[in-house]
């Protein structure tokens, strides 16, 4: 290794790290609720909009992990990507 790469510092950043968990989290919910013979996005949307957690099966803990996502900041970064904004 040059000196240069030892001299590097790594940033780290938690709000990366929040969207990478959600990301994980939402598609394990979508894998369950898809196995369960239910409609992924209609499942997950009406429970963005109402915060209401029966939208989403227990199968797979999903109802559990999902309640660990922020609907504000999940809702923030939807539309961001939707706009291609970051």
């Amino acid at each position: 290794m040059m000196n240069n790469e030892k001299e590097k510092t790594i940033t780290f950043s938690l709000k990366d790290t929040k969207e990478l968990e959600a990301k994980s989290i939402l598609l394990t919910v979508y894998q369950a609720l898809q196995e369960k013979g239910y409609n992924p996005l209609n499942q997950i949307v009406g429970y963005i909009l109402s915060e209401d957690p029966t939208y989403i099966t227990n199968h797979k803990n999903a109802r559990s992990l999902i309640c660990r996502i922020d609907r504000d900041e999940l809702m923030n970064n939807l539309v961001k990507n939707y706009l291609g904004l970051k």
